[in-house]
């Protein structure tokens, strides 16, 4: 069982998040680690590359905590 090659910490005012390079699935994903809750996504290249072919308004919607992040209810947040 190899450990993920770690590629760094990106971090902001409003998240610290550990990148690293996972080599244990079928082929290299990327593992990010949100430091704040623990919280582990990997994405693997059609993932990646479907973010950077992703029109910015998908990504705006994607990136509003409100959504999902900071609720309190349960719910998954959204629209109506």
């Amino acid at each position: 069982m190899d450990d993920p090659q770690d590629v760094g910490v990106v971090a902001s005012e409003f998240a610290t998040v550990r990148v690293s390079i996972d080599r244990e699935g079928n082929s290299p994903r990327l593992r990010l680690e949100d430091l704040r809750s623990g919280a582990v996504r990997f994405l693997d290249a059609l993932e990646l590359e479907s973010i950077v072919w992703a029109p910015e308004g998908f990504l705006r919607e994607l990136l509003d905590p409100s959504r999902h992040r900071w609720r309190d209810d349960g719910s998954e947040g959204g629209g109506p």
